[in-house]
């Protein structure tokens, strides 16, 4: 059997986790019954967010691959959650189908009906807020994104107007300024950087260099509620703010008629929101983390019962207002869109993900994006012993179509949630976390990284300058000289 202990960082401190404590139901529990112990892995994270996908105790069958000589029996995870000691550990080890009311046949983890519960929020983000009485940004540490920090939003514009300066001296500036932020929030981090960017053009050295005049400052965002927010917050720049609705993880589908035109895109807290699969390499060998999104078979029964249908309705019922929403499926069903927001809370609170993995035939017939083969994984996979890491897969295709709308002076700056050592998979849970009614998962770095530099491009990361204890890294990406 295989013990490993991920969160190395919470063993020694102040309040030291007990792994002893932890493990020892487990493996009490492991030895009693009748698995293999040949051919199990115990794995044991800390995991961080309060509402997440875990039962404190789950099981994950590793498939055989066929490409290997073996018995062709499936090994066994067993996966720890030391945060959360699991009330029955035998019952846990032996959960089965009974236990679970699927939403979903296996698939790819970007392929999950939870990021249609993502999608859901976002698009009726009014409806959550009014639900639960508070803005979805009283979710984010502190309460507010880093993006509005007014001291960031001074740097950054001075480092622009450098630029601009010496290509007006040189007679090469355009005279259309484009900055684009993709995911606006509610338009804070707009208001914060339009309001020093006017504020600079005008009161800074002996004359007016009138970049305000020529700006266009595009807000991007997936949800129109959060877009009419975020042009309230902006309103007395409105002659040089233009919105759209789009997809982060498709941007060239409204901007691309900005190709090499952009000097600036700014993104904060958008990667870490989009749908990623899990790659993992086990003794050697590539499997992707393929989820089902499931309810609690308990918990089911008590939200089919508040709402007069059976458990066998439920399912269906879900992926009804997966399609509709909330004010469309209070109509099919004949109730108000309080109720039907309330089941939908109610499903997104109680639902879990169950995982097993299934061997890869190889990386280069894995996609990460379009256009971007799972070769470009190979160098982290192999990086030295097992390893469970994110794909990044809408942040990679929101990256790489990015890229080619930079100006050749141009800079992507992100302040997200990023890994930036593969070791980092190895030491610490990444997610998939719950945010309020959203997904959350660390973006792979190293892979970005990676990418953009093929193309290109220098890819950088630091810690965010203007909060203390932040866990958010900025990464620049820029045409290398």
């Amino acid at each position: 059997m295989l013990v490993e202990v991920r969160p190395i960082a919470r063993l020694r401190g102040k309040d030291p986790v007990d792994v002893t404590a932890a493990l020892d139901p487990v493996l009490r529990a492991l030895c009693a019954g009748d698995a293999d112990l040949s051919r199990v892995r115990l794995v044991c994270d800390w995991v961080q967010y309060k509402h997440n996908f875990r039962a404190p105790v789950d099981v994950r069958d590793i498939a055989p691959d066929p490409r290997h000589n073996g018995d062709g029996r499936t090994e066994m995870e067993v996966a720890v959650d030391l945060r959360r000691p699991a009330a029955d550990v035998t019952r846990a080890l032996a959960a089965g189908d009974s236990d679970r009311v699927h939403l979903e046949e296996w698939g790819p983890g970007s392929r999950s009906c939870v990021w249609e519960f993502n999608a859901l929020y976002w698009a009726h983000l009014r409806l959550w807020e009014d639900a639960t009485g508070q803005g979805y940004e009283s979710a984010l540490p502190g309460g507010r994104s880093d993006a509005t920090n007014p001291d960031g939003a001074r740097e950054l514009i001075r480092e622009l107007f450098t630029i601009w300066d010496d290509l007006a001296a040189r007679h090469a500036l355009p005279e259309e300024l484009y900055v684009v932020e993709l995911g606006v929030g509610n338009g804070s981090q707009a208001a914060t950087f339009l309001d020093t960017f006017r504020e600079m053009d005008s009161g800074e050295g002996d004359r007016d260099r009138g970049y305000y005049r020529r700006l266009h400052y595009l807000m991007c965002d997936y949800s129109p509620h959060v877009l009419e927010l975020a042009r309230a917050a902006v309103a007395s720049h409105a002659e040089h703010v233009s919105s759209f609705v789009l997809d982060a993880v498709h941007p060239t589908t409204a901007l691309g008629f900005l190709r090499f035109k952009v000097f600036l895109v700014y993104v904060s807290n958008v990667y870490d929101n989009l749908p990623t699969d899990e790659l993992a390499s086990i003794a050697g060998r590539e499997y992707v983390v393929q989820t089902r999104a499931y309810l609690p078979a308990e918990v089911a029964v008590e939200i089919a019962a508040e709402h007069g249908i059976g458990v066998d309705e439920l399912p269906a019922l879900v992926h009804r207002l997966l399609r509709l929403g909330p004010p469309l499926l209070a109509e099919t069903t004949a109730s108000d869109v309080d109720t039907a927001v309330g089941f939908w809370r109610r499903c997104w609170a109680a639902v879990r993900l169950q995982e097993r993995y299934l061997p890869l035939p190889g990386l280069d017939t894995y996609e990460i994006a379009p256009g971007v083969s799972g070769e470009a994984l190979r160098p982290l996979l192999a990086s030295g012993g097992d390893v469970r890491m994110h794909v990044g897969n809408g942040a990679v295709a929101s990256f790489t179509e990015t890229m080619p709308l930079l100006h050749p002076y141009g800079r992507l700056i992100c302040h997200d949630l990023f890994v930036t050592d593969v070791r980092q998979y190895r030491t610490g849970f990444r997610g998939p976390g719950k945010y309020d009614g959203s997904v959350v998962n660390w973006v792979n770095g190293p892979l970005l990284a990676h990418l953009g530099h093929r193309k290109g491009f220098d890819v950088r990361f630091a810690p965010f300058a203007h909060r203390a204890a932040s866990n958010v890294q900025t990464m620049t990406a820029q045409v290398r000289d």
